[in-house]
């Protein structure tokens, strides 16, 4: 018995000095391109991301786009894909929004969670866009990340899906995916995307989060379904007991 538990000692010893190079192969050799063209195909069995689901069925402006993600805050798809539609269906401009009265727009929302919260910052985001911006929300990181209420994550959708621009947004499904391929080796999700934005091709950007989001919520969740994940041959499942 002592001779094993000693054993067990070198050989914890020696994983420990190879762990890090292995990390690193595992980081470069990870074919990225290859997992892509997997999802792709792959998640077309799935529901889609909340926001990339509205722009196909055609809520796709920034404004609709900005406030689509606010709403969704906190909140499951299943509820704030119908919440999204029912406001749209009374207001979908800045200027029909503007229009409305704070109770009016809280009672529209009302199943989103933080519904008063957030029906004051969509108000105020609206009447602003009017009164600054002609009624036309400005496709500009810079202006969305001003209004109260707007971070990065929904900044960067919405300049990725109806601006067309190269943006990507980490949430904590991204996050799991691209650490447990080795892809990136980060703690928190905004140190994920600051090392995504200077890895990751920027042509992934958008992909990333049409792809990741739902194949994070539905295969490769907290506790990873590995045994259905299309990429389990592949993927190194690093952190993955």
């Amino acid at each position: 018995m002592d001779d094993q538990r000693r054993q067990q000692e070198v050989d914890c010893r020696c994983w420990d000095r190879v762990w890090p190079q292995t990390y690193k192969v595992m980081s470069s050799t990870f074919d990225i391109d290859v997992a892509f063209l997997k999802l792709q195909e792959v998640m077309k069995a799935y529901p889609r991301a909340a926001m990339f689901q509205l722009a196909e069925e055609g809520y796709r402006s920034p404004f609709e786009q900005l406030i689509s993600c606010m709403i969704s805050i906190r909140t499951y798809d299943e509820v704030s894909l119908p919440v999204a539609k029912k406001l749209f269906d009374r207001a979908n401009t800045p200027q029909a929004m503007s229009k409305l009265s704070l109770a009016e727009i809280e009672g529209l929302i009302r199943q989103s969670t933080f519904a008063e919260r957030k029906a004051e910052q969509i108000l105020a985001i609206a009447q602003k866009i009017v009164e600054k911006h002609n009624g036309e929300l400005p496709c500009d990181a810079e202006t969305l990340l001003a209004f109260k209420g707007v971070g990065p994550k929904c900044a960067h959708l919405t300049l990725g899906i109806a601006c067309d621009q190269p943006y990507i947004s980490v949430d904590i499904h991204v996050h799991w995916v691209m650490n447990r391929w080795g892809y990136v080796e980060t703690k928190t999700p905004e140190k994920t995307t600051k090392a995504l934005e200077e890895k990751l091709p920027s042509d992934y950007w958008v992909e990333t989060n049409k792809l990741l989001m739902p194949f994070g919520k539905q295969i490769c969740q907290a506790r990873p379904k590995c045994g259905v994940c299309p990429l389990v041959e592949m993927c190194p499942r690093v952190g993955v007991a």
